[in-house]
């Protein structure tokens, strides 16, 4: 399947609506919440006033011409949430039919870089452990740093390139 990952635009933005609610692990056999659910502050703070911290980045996945996916980071206080230090919390999600071919990690790698190249150390999320994507994000590089009855907190803490200092022998 072809697509092209690219910045979130500005008009974009209540898009993420959608994909909050697209990221809402449904287990097999349970019914859908209603959309509205993603009104609830908990959910909120995922997307409201997004764009205007200089720390919201999104990028999306497009297929034709149509946004399928989505990733994106802010810094807030929210189930993925570590510590003051680690900075920020994602969430991804995808329109069911394009699951499984690969934009998923894609997204998140090009986001994972993004946030390298802005400075930041780590970034966390958190996931319902029964959610398939745990093997994603653990084959890009996140760890279970703590483990709750139903989900896990995960970290990607980047590596930096470390600047070497010519070898040069003692006089």
């Amino acid at each position: 399947m072809n697509y092209t990952i690219r910045e979130l635009q500005k008009h974009e933005y209540p898009l993420l609506n959608d994909f909050l609610y697209e990221a809402i692990f449904i287990p097999d056999g349970i019914a859908p919440p209603p959309k509205t659910i993603i009104q609830s502050p908990d959910l909120q703070i995922y997307v409201k006033h997004f764009g205007e911290s200089k720390n919201d980045m999104a990028l999306v996945a497009e297929v034709d011409g149509k946004i399928v996916g989505a990733v994106w980071s802010r810094i807030m206080n929210d189930y993925g949430h570590i510590d003051d230090q680690t900075t920020p919390s994602l969430a991804i999600s995808l329109y069911k039919q394009y699951r499984g071919a690969g934009i998923g990690t894609a997204l998140m790698k090009e986001l994972l870089a993004l946030l390298k190249r802005q400075g930041y150390q780590r970034v966390s999320l958190s996931v319902q452990k029964a959610n398939y994507a745990v093997k994603m994000y653990q084959k890009v590089g996140f760890e279970i740093v703590r483990e709750h009855e139903e989900e896990y907190i995960m970290v990607n803490t980047f590596q930096h390139d470390t600047v070497h200092k010519p070898f040069s022998p003692a006089k």
